[in-house]
């Protein structure tokens, strides 16, 4: 699903086989965007459940190795949420928060029934703000499978669509 992303917005990629160690992808990742020059590096770390220990202690050590290559990295830490989890949602936010930091979320599937109710309580549990790098917020509303599905989010225009 990456490799299919990466070539429709063009932009390169950097894989290795199933069960590779997830930190030394992202490790050759940094390496290889700072051998290019490049301005921006996403690590995709998915399929990581808060309640899976070893899982989170992975994300430790991605977030070790890719400081040795870059030290203020990383610069953001960013939890896509399935808008379908619900009130479950606070509680996966603030494990990942918790275990390596969390500056923002993307909550997507909010093109069926799922509404993102869970926003507001988030917001209201982590006290958001964007103009607090301390604090988490929401950066994006994911409402469909097309890259133009993804929103910037605003409190306003969500608000109107929630109670509509």
């Amino acid at each position: 699903q990456l490799t299919i992303w990466s070539e429709r917005v063009k932009v390169p990629i950097v894989k290795q086989n199933p069960g590779s160690d997830p930190a030394a992808v992202a490790f050759d990742t940094v390496q290889s965007a700072v051998s290019r020059g490049s301005d921006v590096v996403i690590i995709d770390t998915a399929g990581r459940l808060a309640t899976q220990a070893n899982l989170m202690e992975e994300l430790k050590k991605v977030k070790r190795v890719i400081a040795k290559v870059v030290p203020e990295a990383p610069h953001q830490i960013v939890l896509v949420l399935d808008g379908n989890t619900g009130q479950n949602g606070i509680a996966q936010v603030l494990a990942f928060k918790n275990a390596i930091g969390l500056n923002g979320i993307i909550v997507t599937k909010l093109d069926g029934t799922a509404k993102g109710g869970v926003i507001c309580a988030l917001s209201a549990s982590l006290q958001a703000s964007p103009t607090d790098p301390n604090k988490t917020f929401v950066y994006a509303l994911g409402k469909g499978e097309k890259l133009e599905d993804l929103e910037q989010f605003s409190a306003a225009a969500y608000t109107k669509e929630l109670v509509e």
